[in-house]
């Protein structure tokens, strides 16, 4: 299968998870609005989604591939399934551990850490510890979920990997539905999406753990021992985990500060559920397709064709997501009206979240090409490198929340978040570069300026036609007919960008063909 091929399975599958969360988030917006509810359901659910992106996305993505590709290159799959039963063993014991640990240290968390600004009401305080201690042990699903993940990408079994996020999504969108149709309040709703997180943790570690069984591996429980293996695994993972979870450490940072003002943490979290569809479909799919993609090419000595990976997923993720923050840009508030403002969602909510995501829509380039350009390291097993450059970046966004939350509220958290996400990618791709890891090619500095141009020309098209719409995305016309002329603006702007990229260069037809016909190298 080629490289693009596999960018759209992955891609394909993560779209259709994004999709479920965009209904979810729209049936939450309604039921909780801006509200205290609100704020403390994602403050709460915010906690263990930093864990699972650190200890399990990020980590083993980054870890436990690389060594788990050459185990099958060097034992066979034998080896590696023997090698999966090691880390099995110490992950699930070092998990139940953490677990049980951090449900007697909610408390002081939640007070020191997740949300400081609720100390100052005893109520909401406990109701958040309350949900954090309910969501918690979904890390330990998503972490085992992300391991075995991990090994279905490596064997090239991309789906079920990405298909599984979608349960979590669907779960949630349960509860939402029996909450509204058994008419409860909003607390007993944060209830419900709390106990439905947890359902959702065990339903998708079934889904992999059937996929790899499907793939000829069955993994037993063995005694957890520190061999050497295992040994290498961790020293990897633990940079990893930290640079993984950059972007869940720098909302974390962002919610911690944005806690003392309310409405603040969930006009965050709407935005943040919007960006996260381009994010989602083309910064996982790359990330993803390409780790395995690089450890193999590197493995089996053919560095060319390593470069030309890299260069031409570069080019991908700038082809896919200039228009993307151009559209955020232009369409933030129009897109936010007629997916949120509805019940409990007013029209100031829609003007604070549209102008965060107008922010975030500046950051998504350079937080796809993060996803891009950290394989560059991971395959050649330097996570250290990544983690320093993680470090650096959330400094600089501590110091820029801290200073402009005074000034621009919410907007404020978002403009450090995507500061310090284009920082992180700077400083990734010189390095990258300084090494000699990254090709410089003059022609794909020529072909991103011509992408920027034809973004910018499908922006300003999109500004002129945005008052033709106006009247028909008004909150008082009916949502089919808010949605049809929102996806007619997104059919017109694909129309204009599409055949202007390639009419000036920006996009190669021949090179996408090659790329959807191309077999990989054997190793």
């Amino acid at each position: 299968m080629s490289l693009v091929r596999k960018f759209a399975t992955v891609g394909g599958a993560t779209l259709g998870s994004r999709l479920f969360g965009f209904a979810r988030e729209t049936l939450m917006a309604a039921a909780l609005g801006t509200g205290t509810m609100a704020d403390v359901f994602y403050a709460a659910f915010r906690f263990p989604n930093l864990f699972r992106r650190l200890f399990a996305e990020g980590a083993f993505n980054a870890a436990f591939v690389p060594l788990f590709s050459k185990e099958i290159e060097t034992n066979g799959v034998e080896g590696a399934r023997r090698f999966s039963e090691e880390v099995f063993g110490v992950l699930f014991s070092v998990l139940m551990l953490i677990t049980i640990a951090m449900e007697l240290a909610m408390p002081w968390l939640v007070d020191w850490i997740i949300a400081p600004g609720f100390a100052d009401d005893p109520e909401k305080s406990a109701l958040t510890v309350r949900l954090a201690a309910v969501m918690f042990p979904y890390l330990m699903c998503m972490s085992l979920t992300a391991m075995m993940s991990g090994m279905l990408n490596s064997l090239h079994h991309f789906f079920a990997a990405a298909i599984a996020p979608v349960f979590l999504n669907v779960v949630m969108i349960a509860a939402l539905g029996y909450a509204w149709w058994s008419g409860t309040d909003a607390l007993s709703t944060a209830w419900y999406l709390s106990w439905s997180v947890l359902v959702a943790g065990v339903l998708q570690l079934s889904v992999v753990y059937f996929g790899v069984r499907h793939a000829g591996i069955r993994i037993g429980f063995r005694r957890p021992r520190i061999t050497p293996n295992v040994k290498r695994l961790l020293v990897l993972a633990v940079p990893a985990a930290i640079t993984g979870g950059v972007t869940q450490i720098n909302q974390v940072i962002g919610q911690a500060i944005a806690s003392t003002k309310d409405g603040a943490i969930a006009a965050l979290q709407y935005a943040d559920r919007i960006y996260q569809l381009p994010l989602g479909v083309v910064g996982v799919a790359v990330g993803v397709v390409l780790l395995p993609e690089l450890s193999r090419a590197l493995k089996g000595g053919h560095m060319k064709e390593a470069a030309g990976i890299q260069n031409r997923s570069l080019e991908f993720v700038l082809f896919l997501t200039l228009p993307a923050a151009a559209g955020l840009w232009v369409l933030s508030e129009p897109i936010i009206r007629v997916l949120y403002e509805r019940g409990a969602f007013s029209a100031q909510n829609t003007e604070i979240v549209a102008s965060i995501l107008a922010i975030y829509g500046i950051g998504l380039p350079g937080f796809v090409m993060i996803k891009a350009l950290q394989p560059g390291f991971y395959a050649r097993e330097d996570t250290r490198t990544p983690m320093r450059y993680t470090i650096v970046s959330v400094i600089v966004n501590s110091g820029l929340a801290i200073t402009l939350f005074p000034l621009l509220a919410e907007r404020g958290i978002a403009t450090a978040e995507a500061v310090a996400g284009w920082l992180n990618t700077a400083l990734l791709f010189a390095t990258l570069l300084w090494r000699g890891d990254l090709t410089w090619e003059w022609h794909l500095l020529r072909r991103a300026l011509l992408l920027l141009v034809s973004a910018g020309v499908m922006a300003v098209a999109l500004v002129y036609l945005l008052p033709y719409a106006a009247p028909w995305l008004l909150p008082q016309v009916p949502l089919l007919r808010q949605v049809f002329a929102l996806g007619c603006l997104l059919v017109v702007a694909m129309a204009i960008y599409f055949p202007v990229a390639f009419l000036i260069g920006g996009a190669d037809l021949g090179m996408i063909r090659r790329n959807l016909k191309r077999k990989p190298v054997k190793g």
